[in-house]
């Protein structure tokens, strides 16, 4: 792990998973200052921009820790080094994840598996891992990305809308399991961001930027929230779709 500091930190800890996700690293910028930041992704000695950001946003000091989501039987010691080193989690990100290829999905069964794996498989493991170690200390909050994607799964992203159900479901129920333990889970429901993982692709309707995403997270943090949706007026839109019938609701795009 490399560290940089400019400063002493105060705050707690803030560990972001995907220390290269456009989201992960404006919500990282928010909560910054004075804070020790550990930045986790693969090839983490190329991280020296998104170090520098985090640091120029006010961060106490800042890590780097080589981290690969798909190697789950990595994330037990990932997290006991992570705590290890740089001490107690005071806030995690899971801000990894990947969109994946629909078409090729339909017929490439080790594409669609490994879509599900980063986007579920690899979730649940580490959400277990920093919750187990949390929990034990009576602190700490989680911060997962679902999506409106995962609200109801459409044919026109299956694959990765399936992902993010089960995400969902897994992390709503990790939520009241960790009520009262001292440890919160806020859950996220954005629907299409525009940033580098839907480059190229066309924004749907009540589309939102990484910034309005990491504001409204950081709100969520502050205020208490659980769940948020992102924009909000998402909540009641999603409500009314659930309702569609399923000859129509197979026809919505991506």
């Amino acid at each position: 792990m490399t560290r940089h500091s400019v400063e002493p930190s105060a705050p707690g800890t803030l560990l972001l998973l995907g220390g290269r996700s456009d989201i992960g690293l404006e919500i990282a910028a928010r909560m910054a200052p004075g804070r020790h930041v550990v930045l986790a992704a693969r090839r983490s000695s190329d991280l020296d921009d998104e170090t520098a950001r985090v640091l120029a946003a006010g961060a106490g000091s800042v890590a780097t820790a080589e981290f690969d989501a798909d190697r789950v039987d990595t994330h037990e010691q990932f997290v006991a080094d992570v705590v290890r080193e740089h001490g107690p989690l005071d806030t995690a990100v899971l801000a990894f994840g990947i969109l994946g290829d629909q078409t090729r999905a339909e017929t490439d069964a080790a594409h669609a598996v490994a879509v599900v794996h980063t986007d579920y498989v690899a979730q649940v493991s580490m959400l277990t891992h920093l919750a187990t170690v949390m929990r034990a200390r009576g602190s700490g909050r989680l911060v997962v990305f679902s999506s409106v994607a995962g609200a109801r799964v459409r044919r026109a992203n299956y694959v990765y809308g399936s992902a993010k159900a089960g995400l969902d479901g897994f992390a709503s129920g990790l939520a009241d399991a960790l009520h009262g333990s001292g440890v919160r889970l806020i859950l996220a429901r954005p629907g299409f961001v525009v940033g580098r993982m839907t480059e190229g692709m066309s924004p749907a309707p009540m589309s939102s930027t990484p910034g309005q995403v990491a504001d409204a997270v950081v709100s969520a943090l502050a205020s208490r929230k659980d769940v948020v949706w992102i924009p909000g007026r998402l909540r009641p839109v999603f409500f009314v779709m659930r309702l569609l019938p399923r000859a129509v609701w197979r026809r919505m795009p991506r």
